[in-house]
């Protein structure tokens, strides 16, 4: 869990490197200006991962990442809000007659004397990585207009109608929200760890941990 932690924090600080326009070349010249530096950071890149003279492909790997990461931690978030507001899937998760409410809520789901079964947290685990293997990846020559785009020919939702601007908005949009999130289930886990220590805060929208 703290590895996991630590993970989400890089992930998040290197999020807000904005998109490539050079091959290689001052990583703040050439990307200040780019999508996802806006005020009142600007370029934010406080472990200077994108130091010095910067390739594309070293770009693009760390953006494709926030935008995984970010995505994840938006799923994360809404379903810690969901659950913890009373709001379960109806029946029960296994053949023993347990109900999905029956389970705490975040990371006791997973850790502790009344997570979630080894055998129910492996199906997660394997229908996670059928997911990342089959669906939540980029295929070159499929059409994919950037990095993090995987549309891969054959999803669109309306997004080739949109013009240029209303695109670079909604993947503007994307970013931050993803960014708020990864920040956001950060917090909830940081708070529901100090719980036992004694500090339970009454937080917004979900309330006492």
């Amino acid at each position: 869990m703290k590895s996991a932690i630590i993970a989400t924090i890089i992930g998040s600080a290197a999020a807000f490197a904005p998109a490539p326009v050079a091959k290689t070349t001052s990583a703040i010249s050439a990307f200040e200006d780019e999508l996802g530096a806006q005020p009142p950071l600007g370029f934010f890149d406080p472990f200077g991962m994108l130091s010095g003279d910067v390739t594309q492909e070293r770009f693009d790997r760390l953006r494709y990442v926030e935008i995984k990461h970010g995505r994840i931690a938006q799923l994360a978030f809404l379903g810690n809000i969901i659950t913890r507001a009373g709001i379960h899937l109806p029946g029960d998760i296994d053949y023993s007659g347990d109900s999905f409410d029956s389970f705490p809520n975040g990371i006791a789901a997973l850790i502790g004397d009344n997570a979630i079964p080894f055998e129910g947290q492996g199906q997660i685990i394997c229908f996670i990585g059928w997911l990342e293997c089959c669906f939540m990846r980029d295929i070159e020559g499929t059409g994919n207009e950037h990095v993090g785009d995987f549309r891969n020919g054959y999803i669109d939702f309306g997004w080739d109608d949109f013009d240029e601007e209303t695109k670079l908005s909604k993947r503007a949009i994307e970013l931050n929200n993803g960014r708020a999130a990864m920040f956001g289930i950060l917090g909830l886990m940081v708070h529901e760890e100090i719980v036992p220590l004694g500090y339970d805060a009454d937080l917004p929208i979900i309330g006492h941990l």
